[in-house]
């Protein structure tokens, strides 16, 4: 693992670095703000990070043509980030990242996995199929936050994984007439039996006493997740302590809001406000900085 003296970033790389950081903050609304809790060094580590998983995202999610072609592509493309020389200067910046920390390549593997498995299923038949889906679209990428935090230990890496299961399973549940309408399932088609709930009612927008059971059911499922993961928040130190509790209390205000619905995510779908989103980051960091646990 590097020292941190040795995570500068080199002059030639500087350009490709700030197309990662331009990336994320185009693409994602919240950047600028998260911005401010990141130190300069973590940053643009970060930001080739994001750079690369939006990209896979984009391919697997809106791409035109054989989206299947273009992830193998994509795959090969990742490859040389480890045995070669990219071409692309987000990828040159990447292979800076992976040097630096000493990330695996099985991470971004896992997430282009992920996106070739959306091209090839869109229902997920059992819970335990949709926890081997979340294994490669959502807990690789609490791992790679780890790696450039420089944590990469067995448990760390475990607690991380139970966390970013929950917020991809909270995100299913928030968007679950959204996804329908883009043809994807994520409530597992043996849950939907076992509550009496069918895709016919799903189709018509039915939020019916079954739907409400079997979305408490789900809701309850992934808090104990949450739960599961949140003793990571302790094991980490500096702004990853802020970063990880703020993971894991947007996802719970999620759920929250689902409660607070009465489950019915049909009709509208639950969302935290930006206004108690920025309330949340900031009564969590001045809490945490009266307790100095960062």
């Amino acid at each position: 693992m590097a020292s941190s003296t040795d995570r500068g970033i080199p002059s030639d790389l500087e350009p490709a670095y700030q197309e990662c950081i331009r990336l994320a903050r185009s693409h994602y609304e919240n950047f600028t703000v998260a911005a401010r809790f990141l130190s300069k060094e973590v940053l643009p580590h970060l930001s080739a990070i994001y750079a690369y998983c939006r990209g896979v995202d984009d391919l697997g999610d809106e791409a035109e043509g054989d989206r299947l072609a273009l992830l193998d592509a994509w795959a090969a493309d990742l490859e040389l980030c480890y045995t070669g020389t990219p071409q692309a200067p987000h990828l040159q910046a990447l292979q800076h990242t992976i040097r630096t920390f000493g990330i695996p390549p099985e991470p971004f593997r896992k997430l282009i996995e992920a996106n070739r498995m959306d091209q090839l299923h869109v229902r997920h038949e059992t819970f335990d199929d949709l926890l081997h889906y979340c294994e490669r679209s959502a807990n690789p990428v609490g791992q790679l936050y780890l790696y450039i935090s420089g944590y990469n230990d067995d448990e760390r890496l475990r607690l991380s994984d139970s966390t970013c299961t929950a917020l991809q399973l909270a995100n299913f549940w928030q968007d679950v007439y959204r996804d329908y309408a883009m043809g994807r399932i994520y409530l597992p088609q043996e849950d939907m039996t076992r509550f009496a709930y069918t895709e016919e009612e799903l189709a018509g927008g039915i939020c019916n006493d079954a739907f409400r059971t079997l979305m408490e059911f789900q809701v309850e499922r992934t808090q104990h997740y949450f739960d599961q993961g949140l003793p990571l928040v302790k094991l980490v130190e500096g702004k990853a302590r802020l970063h990880i509790k703020l993971f894991n209390l947007g996802g719970m205000r999620v759920l929250d809001a689902i409660r607070g619905q009465g489950y019915d995510v049909l009709s509208k779908r639950p969302v935290v406000g930006k206004y108690r989103k920025a309330w949340l980051l900031l009564k969590t960091y001045v809490g945490m900085k009266l307790t100095r646990q960062i």
